[in-house]
């Protein structure tokens, strides 16, 4: 594989250039903002919430990541994106599973496992149902349809528990879905809306996909506080 390989992946670039991505590289700075004011309120909280301040870290290792391929743009560049994008799912389903639904490790390692094989497999299992490119169709969106589906399952357990804490939590992850929604929605017509937008819709992704994270480990931060 040759890890220097320029990928044009989104609208915006028209050639090779470092700033042929203005807009995409730049709304990265959101995600620097998102992890700055998550890092902010995990070290206010008494104890300092740890797994808080953890996803703060791979929040903003995720603007770096990401600003590195909209500049770069080469094969290398991208796994610098989406290999710390997976990380913070992977982390932060074990830190629902555990907080909100206070599973036991044993009970969070399997679910996290379990969602990890799902996520390999989903995308195959739908091109074969339906004889189409997912992918290509969605501009690499459905990849992300396992973390939308765990985050709407987590969310309807947390709010069907008895707990007035529990309650809470989950109406504000259903928020967060459908603000993840909306996110997706933004990534998936970058390049039907290049007729009309030149920049695209991708810079938008970058700053709903930052709010939706910065929501989710708010969250959590505040449910260890409520919880106790």
């Amino acid at each position: 594989m040759n890890w220097f390989e320029p990928v044009r992946a989104y609208c915006e670039r028209t050639d090779a250039g470092f700033w042929s991505e203005p807009a995409n590289a730049l709304s990265n700075a959101a995600f620097l903002l998102a992890a700055a004011a998550v890092a902010r309120r995990a070290s206010q909280a008494r104890p300092p919430d740890r797994s808080g301040l953890a996803l703060a870290a791979l929040i903003g290792v995720i603007g770096i990541g990401s600003f590195l391929f909209h500049t770069l743009a080469v094969r290398w560049a991208m796994l610098a994106d989406v290999i710390p994008i997976a990380v913070f799912i992977y982390a932060y389903l074990a830190l629902a599973l555990r907080r909100f639904l206070r599973l036991s490790w044993a009970r969070v390692i399997a679910g996290t496992a379990g969602f990890a094989l799902f996520g390999f497999s989903l995308t195959p299992m739908l091109d074969d149902m339906t004889g189409l490119d997912l992918s290509h169709l969605t501009n690499g969106s459905i990849d992300y349809l396992p973390a939308l589906l765990a985050l709407i399952g987590v969310a309807a357990m947390t709010v069907m528990r008895p707990e007035e804490d529990m309650i809470g939590t989950g109406r504000r992850l259903t928020g967060i879905s459908a603000l993840f929604v909306m996110s997706l929605a933004a990534r998936t017509a970058d390049q039907a809306a290049c007729s009309v937008l030149p920049i695209g819709t991708h810079p938008l992704w970058h700053v709903l996909n930052a709010a939706a994270l910065y929501a989710l480990v708010a969250t959590a931060i505040r449910h260890r506080a409520v919880a106790g």
